[in-house]
């Protein structure tokens, strides 16, 4: 990637919306190319998807639960069983494996208190687990679906 690709990349992640007029004149391209360059990104997996991000509570999703998880044992066929588990867990946003005291961290979406506890039931009853902790958050200081693009200064001549 090129910094012409990184400049796409962040344009994109800012705004899905924009026309490949609009990102060709911001990266300084014509649109034929600019389109190929967005294609490219596509379809090496740099661009997975485009989505539209929601309001939370406008949908009444109002609470937002860390869940750290420390594992029942450390099988394969533990770890199989809990990735199927919170698969089919739509509340489940995120969901990661960590090093150190936690061993899993989910990022769980609901719409309040009596949600979460019957998602923390199903949970519980899906795979053994050693232990769970919750913490509730309980105010939004920051947010972003983008990561940062770093623009080196060096860009391939127009393609």
């Amino acid at each position: 990637m090129d910094d012409i690709d990184r400049k796409l990349v962040a344009l994109l992640q800012q705004d899905a919306t924009l026309s490949v007029a609009q990102l060709a004149d911001q990266v300084h391209l014509s649109a034929t190319p600019c389109w190929k360059r967005v294609q490219k990104l596509e379809a090496s997996g740099v661009i997975q998807r485009r989505v539209a991000l929601v309001d939370p509570a406008r949908i009444g999703v109002g609470l937002i639960v860390y869940v750290a998880i420390e594992a029942h044992d450390h099988t394969p066929a533990w770890l199989e069983n809990f990735a199927r588990a919170i698969a089919g867990m739509p509340e489940v946003m995120e969901a990661h494996r960590m090093a150190g005291e936690v061993d899993y961290m989910l990022r769980v979406a609901v719409a309040g208190m009596a949600e979460f506890d019957t998602f923390y039931k199903r949970l519980t009853a899906a795979v053994p687990i050693r232990n769970v902790t919750s913490r509730f958050a309980m105010e939004q200081l920051k947010y972003t679906t983008a990561y940062p693009v770093r623009i080196t200064g060096r860009a391939r001549s127009p393609a």
